[in-house]
C-alpha cells in the first residue's frame, strides 16, 4: 500500500507535463473555490439570522420553515459535512453543538422515509465518519430503528411514510427511487453498528423492484408495495426513478456486494438501449413504456442531469460526456436550467429552478475522470448563473420561472449539502477529499469505502 501511494504521488507530480494542451487548466481553481466558500457562508449566515433552529430558510420572507411542524434541524444536518470539507471549523463546531443538543427523532409525525433517509441518516453517518463523535452514530441508529417499520409491507418494499414514534405507515403506492435509494445509508448503518437488519431490509426492497422489471429490463414510475403491481408503466431517468439506478451502482462500489453490480449492469443496458434519443446531434434520455420501449414523451430536466455522473462512475465516459454536453446546452439555452422541458420543441414544461445540484455533480465527476478543463468552465457558468439569478442580500432562493426570474421563497437544505459542495469540490485541490475513498449518497453526503 505504501509503495502504491508513493507511485501515485509520483504520477501526480509529473502528470501536468503529460496532459494534452487543450485539457490544461485555464481557470483559477483556487479563486473559484474561495468564491464558493464565501457564498456558502453568505447562505449559512442568512440561515443563522432568520431561520436558526428551523429546518430551512425562507429567504424572501426572512423566516424559517419546518417540514413537519417542528424542527428536525434539516439544514444544519445537511450542511455539516460541507463545513468540514471547507475547513469551516467555527461554523462546524457551532452546528455540531446545535445538532447534538437539540435533534430528537421521538416525535409523533409521519415522515417521508426516502427524504429522511438521504438527508438525516446519510448526514449523521457522514458526520460520524468524518468528525468521529459517537453521538452522531447514536442518533443515526435511533433514526434507523424508527424507520424500519416502513418495510413492513407484504413485499418488503417500503411504504412512503412512517410515523417516527408509533411505527404506523401510510401510502402504499411508492416509486423505484424512494424504494431503491436507501441501501447506502442502511448498509453503512449495519456496518457501523454490527446489526445486519438494516442491510437486509434495504437490499430486499431493491431486489423486489428489480425482479418486477419488464421483459425488456425496464422499471415503471410507481408501484404498489403490497400487491407488487405497477401503477404507472412509464419508464425514464427522471424523478421517481432516477436514483434507483444511481444506488444500484453505488451500492456495489460502497458495500462490495456483487449482486448490485449484476442488477446495475443489466438495468443500465436496458436504459441505454431504449431511452436515448438524438435531436440535432444532441443526446437526450426521454420516456418510454416499460413493456414495449415505445416513446411516450420527449421531456428532460434538472433531475435527469444526474446521469452523466453515474455513467462516468460506471466508466461509460463517452456516453457520459455526450449527455453532459446536452445538460450544459439545456442550462445555457434557458440561462439557467428549468425543472423540465421538451427537448424536441424546446418548450418549458415546468419553469422552476429550485437550486438543484445535478448539473454541477456531473461536471465534478467528469472533471475527476477526464481532467478536461471544459468541466471547470461549465462550473464557472453554473456558479455565475446562480449568483446572478438566485442570490439575495439574505441567502439564496429558488426561482418560480427561469424566464421571468420570478423568485420563489425557499433555500432548500440540499443547496448547502449538494450544490455548493459539488461546486467547491470541482474547483478545490483534490487533496480536500480523496474521491476514490468515498461514495456520495444522493444528498452528497460522503460515506467511506472500507471493504477494499
Amino acid at each position: 500500500m505504501i509503495k502504491f501511494s508513493l507511485l501515485l504521488a509520483a504520477f501526480l507530480i509529473i502528470a501536468p507535463s503529460i496532459v494534452p494542451r487543450n485539457k490544461r487548466m485555464t481557470i483559477d481553481k483556487e479563486k473559484y473555490a474561495q468564491i464558493v466558500k464565501a457564498e456558502f457562508l453568505h447562505a449559512w449566515d442568512a440561515y443563522k439570522k432568520y431561520a436558526w433552529g428551523h429546518d430551512e430558510l425562507k429567504p424572501v420572507s426572512k423566516s424559517g420553515f419546518d417540514w413537519y411542524g417542528s424542527s428536525f434541524y434539516m439544514t444544519p444536518v445537511d450542511a455539516f459535512d460541507t463545513m468540514l470539507l471547507m475547513g469551516l471549523k467555527d461554523e462546524a463546531a457551532e452546528t455540531k453543538e446545535l445538532i447534538l443538543n437539540n435533534l430528537n427523532f421521538d416525535q409523533d409525525v409521519f415522515v417521508q422515509n426516502f427524504e429522511i433517509t438521504i438527508r438525516f441518516l446519510g448526514g449523521l453517518l457522514s458526520a460520524f465518519e468524518f468528525d468521529g463523535d459517537k453521538r452522531f452514530l447514536t442518533l443515526a441508529e435511533d433514526l434507523g430503528k424508527r424507520l424500519l417499520p416502513a418495510f413492513n409491507s407484504k413485499t418488503g418494499m417500503p411504504y412512503v411514510n412512517v410515523n417516527l414514534k408509533t411505527g404506523e405507515t401510510r401510502n402504499e403506492v411508492n416509486n423505484p427511487a424512494e424504494i431503491g435509494t436507501l441501501m447506502l445509508e442502511f448498509g453503512t448503518l449495519s456496518r457501523l453498528t454490527g446489526n445486519s437488519i438494516y442491510y437486509d431490509k434495504a437490499k430486499n426492497a431493491v431486489q423486489q423492484v428489480y425482479k418486477r422489471r419488464s421483459k425488456i429490463g425496464l422499471v415503471g414510475t410507481t408501484i404498489n408495495v403490497n400487491t407488487g403491481e405497477w401503477q404507472d408503466t412509464e419508464s425514464h431517468i427522471s424523478g421517481m426513478i432516477d436514483s434507483y439506478y444511481e444506488y444500484l451502482l453505488k451500492s456495489w462500489l460502497l458495500l462490495g456486494d456483487n449482486d448490485f453490480k449484476v442488477m446495475y449492469d443489466s438495468s443500465i443496458a436496458a436504459v441505454n438501449h431504449f431511452l436515448p434519443d438524438t435531436v440535432d446531434n444532441r443526446l437526450w434520455y426521454g420516456k418510454v413504456d416499460m413493456n414495449t420501449g415505445q416513446r411516450t414523451n420527449t421531456t428532460f430536466g434538472a433531475l435527469d442531469a444526474f446521469l452523466p455522473a453515474v455513467l462516468s462512475l460506471g466508466r461509460d465516459l463517452k456516453r457520459a460526456e455526450d449527455l453532459q454536453e446536452s445538460c450544459f446546452f439545456m442550462w445555457k439555452h434557458f440561462g439557467i436550467e428549468p425543472e423540465e422541458f421538451n427537448y424536441k420543441t424546446m418548450q418549458v414544461a415546468y419553469p422552476q429552478y429550485v437550486l438543484r445540484p445535478e448539473n454541477m455533480e456531473s461536471a465534478y465527476y467528469l472533471y475527476h475522470f477526464t481532467k478536461n478543463d471544459k468541466y471547470l468552465k461549465m462550473g464557472e457558468v453554473y456558479l455565475k448563473s446562480i449568483m446572478d439569478k438566485c442570490r439575495l442580500d439574505e441567502g439564496y432562493t429558488s426561482l418560480q420561472n427561469v424566464s421571468t426570474r420570478e423568485k420563489g421563497d425557499k433555500m432548500p437544505s440540499f443547496f448547502l449539502a449538494e450544490t455548493l459542495k459539488y461546486l467547491y469540490l470541482l474547483f478545490s485541490d483534490e487533496n480536500v477529499l480523496d474521491f476514490n475513498s468515498v461514495i456520495f449518497n444522493t444528498e452528497a453526503h460522503p460515506l467511506k469505502i472500507v471493504f477494499r
